[in-house]
């Protein structure tokens, strides 16, 4: 008591000339509780303060969430729009000059119109992000499809969690992030973590994971390098990039042989078993270990710690889905729960930790090319006719499916996309392939990019339109739980900038729509559409109100009425959402990376995160403390393959594979297998690794292989 006192106190301080306004925190999923401190006499953000009764985070912070803040007041901060005048400068900083609202309007609405006509409604684009709230996420997807009328918007997590959510869909039926609340998770008595850096990427999550092992539990980590939490795991499993397939099938293989396996569960509530047991019959110990590169006797022990582990969570994140087999990888690691029955119950379950703030939400409501509001396939007739009928619209007027992120470029270089809407996304740095990609841009007749900061690839833009950040502007979000949140506005809009749900509705009324967008004056409004075009849908948000978010500090979709409280369990009553209510457990054959290491290209290249960054960095490398702490990217390389190699620590190389290279200082450390490199994407220009990375897809989520290529380094 005296403890939960003392932070009360901490939280309620406040100067005289001083406002404390409660939000969460512009970055990843976990998307931590914070006041965020306001001048009231200059009703500007001066700093920050975290929220110690925030259920998930508990007054956690990440040096991110920290310094977030600074980004609302920073001098780098558009302030108002800018027009290219010279389009021989595109893809640089120069050649733009300062206009107003009503000129890039014109600009913007004449170029699309004049595209339109001439090459047909798909000659448009829109490619946006989800570090935006729902309400924008939504109306982004109606701007496409009734102001545009085309078929071609996607979005960046493409990027980043499209695995996870197409594995969620073939096994569960539904895509959630995870089927239990963050607060089971120091609860349950093993974490098997794939594929994430958890220190690193989702560091406030780690309070819980170090309390399964206080409280005698145990913590599996698979990784190709030894992060912080693979050094204080009980067994890291040090697999070759790439191989995870292998893994999960080698380990679901030992659950079923030493009879781990829940039969009573599989076979009242699953399909698929049998064929599953059958293929995992070619993942011997000694398969699977040459496959993979682990030691056998760890597959063992993961296999039976997992097994007589009374509750357990799967857990993963992009190092299993960033591959051209991600959705495949996910069903996997997912088969472990569903075999053992270890989901559909508190402290059990699966849950994969999301790389942007509203990584959940946002691709629920109509962002992907294939889906509308509330999970709906846009393939779906019934489906469509609901949608329609919110928006007011003929259904054949809805446009049909397009294509994912990556592929639009391949169009853009094709000339079939002409024209370009880009918002709250910077593919010039995230993309795989970037110098296609980038050149894939540069061909573009026409392109506006909404932003804050002039990023990367707002270079490239003809028209680039002021956005706000997320501290002025209100609405909600949806974390790494299924949990929706609502941010709130701590200070006004600075200069002439404008949220991009505003300049969709002005955009819209200059474009002939406006009948479809007019009435959304205010986020609130928009928000009550968005829930309305929910209602119904796998992803129902109707009864998640902003009032019953404020109440409850969070509410748990799906929430389907005012005396809904919300769902933190998944699949407590057994019932999965496939027609039949049975999950699938997924028989499924090994397939190794799309580019395996040769004499050529000897070495397996990764990429990932640091803690002082966030996804392309057009945020946090503006930010004095965060660039201070990681200036630059770096390569690491393992002490005996720099020795073979004749380079030293901090010596630059120049990595290069099949596509491109780039200069990167080497950090030597033990840390990281002998055949592997790693380098951080949060850089851009020539410092992108994406320069160098392959765009192999995914055949179901068309996720590319950001984690595993061929590469080669040499001394400079």
């Amino acid at each position: 008591m005296q403890r939960d006192k003392f932070y009360q106190e901490i939280e309620n301080r406040t100067h005289p000339n001083e406002k404390l306004i409660k939000t969460h925190c512009s970055y990843c999923g976990m998307q931590c509780g914070m006041h965020l401190r306001v001048n009231t006499a200059t009703n500007k953000i001066i700093g920050v303060e975290p929220r110690y009764d925030w259920p998930v985070t508990a007054g956690k912070m990440c040096p991110k969430g920290v310094t977030a803040y600074q980004q609302t007041n920073h001098k780098d901060r558009l302030l108002k729009p800018l027009i290219r005048d010279d389009a021989s400068l595109k893809g640089t900083k120069k050649g733009f000059r300062e206009a107003s609202w009503d000129e890039a309007y014109d600009v913007i609405a004449k170029n699309f119109k004049q595209q339109q006509e001439k090459y047909g409604k798909d000659s448009l684009a829109v490619f946006s992000g989800v570090s935006m709230t729902n309400e924008k996420c939504y109306l982004t997807g109606k701007f496409a499809r009734v102001a545009l009328g085309t078929r071609y918007i996607d979005y960046n997590g493409r990027f980043c969690m499209s695995s996870a959510a197409g594995g969620f869909l073939r096994s569960f039926g539904v895509d959630r992030g995870s089927t239990l609340p963050w607060t089971d998770i120091h609860e349950t008595d093993c974490l098997f973590i794939a594929g994430s850096n958890t220190a690193e990427c989702h560091p406030t999550s780690m309070f819980r994971i170090w309390n399964v092992q206080e409280r005698g539990g145990y913590i599996i980590v698979v990784d190709p390098r030894e992060t912080p939490i693979a050094r204080r795991a009980d067994l890291h499993l040090d697999l070759k990039p790439g191989t995870d397939l292998a893994l999960a099938n080698g380990i679901t293989n030992l659950l079923i042989q030493n009879g781990y396996a829940d039969e009573d569960f599989i076979k009242k509530h699953t399909n698929g078993f049998e064929e599953t047991k059958e293929l995992v019959k070619e993942f011997t110990l000694a398969y699977t270990s040459e496959v993979t590169g682990v030691n056998q006797e760890k597959i063992i022990r993961a296999a039976e710690i997992y097994g007589k582990s009374p509750n357990a969570v799967v857990m993963f994140a992009r190092g299993i889905e960033q591959q051209h087999k991600g959705v495949d990888n996910v069903s996997a690691y997912t088969n472990m729960a569903l075999i053992t029955g270890k989901i559909g119950r508190p402290k059990s379950g699966v849950a994969t930790f999301t790389g942007q703030g509203n990584g959940q939400g946002g691709r629920e409501h109509g962002q992907k090319s294939d889906l509308l509001p509330g999970y709906r396939k846009i393939t779906n007739p019934k489906h469509v006719e609901e949608v329609c009928h919110v928006w007011g619209i003929k259904q054949e007027e809805m446009p049909g499916p397009g294509v994912s992120a990556y592929e639009m470029f391949e169009l853009m270089d094709q000339k079939v996309i002409r024209g370009l809407y880009l918002l709250c996304s910077n593919p010039a740095v995230s993309a795989p392939n970037l110098n296609f990609v980038r050149q894939a841009m540069k061909k573009l007749d026409f392109m506006v990019c909404s932003d804050f900061y002039l990023s990367e690839s707002a270079e490239f833009a003809d028209v680039v339109l002021p956005a706000v950040t997320w501290a002025e502007d209100e609405g909600t979000v949806t974390n790494l739980e299924g949990r929706i949140i609502k941010i709130n506005k701590a200070q006004e809009p600075l200069g002439d900038s404008k949220p991009d749900w505003q300049m969709q509705v002005e955009l819209a009324e200059r474009l002939g729509k406006g009948k479809y967008f007019s009435h959304l004056k205010t986020a609130k409004a928009v928000a009550e559409e968005f829930r309305l075009a929910s209602k119904g849908g796998n992803a129902d948000y109707f009864g998640a109100t902003w009032d019953k978010i404020d109440r409850q500090d969070g509410v748990f979709w799906p929430c389907k009425d005012e005396n809904d409280q919300g769902t933190p369990h998944m699949f407590l009553d057994k019932k999965f959402y496939h027609p039949d209510g049975r999950a699938k457990i997924c028989a499924l054959p090994y397939r190794p990376p799309a580019e395996e290491p040769d004499d050529a290209y000897p070495l397996r290249l990764t990429t990932g995160r640091v803690v002082y960054h966030y996804l392309s960095g057009n945020q946090t490398r503006r930010i004095e403390f965060l660039r201070d702490m990681c200036p630059e990217p770096f390569v690491e390389v393992h002490p005996q393959t720099a020795k073979i190699y004749n380079i030293a620590h901090e010596e630059e190389v120049r990595l290069f594979t099949r596509r491109g290279e780039g200069k990167f200082k080497v950090k030597i450390t033990e840390a990281i297998r002998k055949d592997t490199v790693f380098v951080p994407y949060h850089f851009g220009h020539d410092e992108s690794i994406n320069l160098l990375t392959i765009a192999a897809l995914d055949p179901i989520s068309r996720m590319p292989e950001f984690k595993a290529c061929a590469a080669q380094m040499e001394k400079l």
